[in-house]
């Protein structure tokens, strides 16, 4: 039968697709090292013999002793698309240990469904109504967004997390901003800076379904909304549906590119990649 190696699986956490397969890794009685960033986010996991977790943010000394310390085996990268950062370092880092490496991310939404916008200017949004229908209007990044016009004079709905919030402060006097963030200190904080009002901020954690957020649009008398292209895990498809039934035009973000060494977005692979690294040869 096969041998099982003596060292650990290392999940890196923070999405509602890293908790299944959390709950996958556990019922396969694999051993497993989570990462989060918060420990809010620990309550997503389950309590199992097999699951440890670890709240971290990891620079390439600490990632370097963590790998050690656990005995790490092999690496699932479950973390946000736009989480970069510990995606570029993770890679890095494995690649430098020779330690396998596996993305396991969410299902993009058909990127080529909406309008590819590469006009800077508010006409845009006019453009993306055809036909009575609005289509979503798609940017490569957030440079994209700011470098052009298509805030000013607009309520905008800023679902896209705390973390770019700083980059909008200049606009706060040629918008409307309002902003959707995590119900967490360090959230409401960087919003506050960045000169959002309290009653233009709301709290929630995803999931969010779809009767509350058209609600929240119809409160806010949105003119625009700008979301990241975070699939359907991360409630794109809402937004979109919304979008064309209230007639509200939708700027979707692109996620960044990343060269990834391996990458799936199957349970089963990512399950199978844990046993192959965890179990090896035969015993007799």
């Amino acid at each position: 039968m096969y041998r099982q190696q003596d060292g650990r699986i290392w999940l890196i956490g923070g999405t509602g697709e890293s908790r299944e397969l959390a709950c996958a890794i556990a019922q396969s009685h694999l051993p497993c090292t989570i990462s989060v960033t918060s420990e809010a986010a620990k309550k997503m996991y389950p309590l199992a013999p097999e699951l440890s977790l670890r709240v971290a943010r990891f620079t390439e000394d600490t990632l370097i002793q963590f790998l050690q310390q656990e005995n790490i085996i092999a690496v699932v990268d479950a973390s946000h698309p736009f989480a970069v950062e510990i995606s570029r370092l993770a890679i890095a880092i494995t690649t430098q240990q020779h330690i396998p490496y596996l993305r396991y991310e969410r299902p993009d939404i058909n990127p080529h469904t909406g309008c590819n916008l590469t006009g800077c200017d508010a006409t845009a949004i006019e453009r993306s109504t055809v036909a009575g229908t609005v289509h979503p209007i798609q940017l490569e990044s957030f440079d994209d967004l700011l470098a052009g016009e298509w805030l000013r004079s607009q309520r905008v709905l800023l679902a896209i997390g705390y973390q770019p919030l700083p980059r909008f402060r200049c606009w706060q006097t040629q918008a409307t901003l309002f902003a959707r963030i995590l119900p967490s200190p360090i959230a409401l904080e960087t919003a506050l800076n960045a000169g959002f009002a309290p009653d233009r901020l709301i709290a929630l954690r995803p999931p969010i379904s779809c009767d509350l957020e058209r609600a929240l649009w119809q409160q806010w008398r949105l003119s625009l909304v700008v979301t990241k292209a975070s699939g359907t895990g991360g409630g794109e498809h809402i937004k979109r549906q919304l979008a064309a039934e209230l007639g509200i035009p939708l700027v979707i973000i692109a996620r960044p590119k990343i060269e990834y060494p391996k990458k799936t977005s199957e349970i089963a692979n990512a399950i199978a990649f844990c046993r192959q690294h965890l179990f090896s040869g035969f015993n007799a």
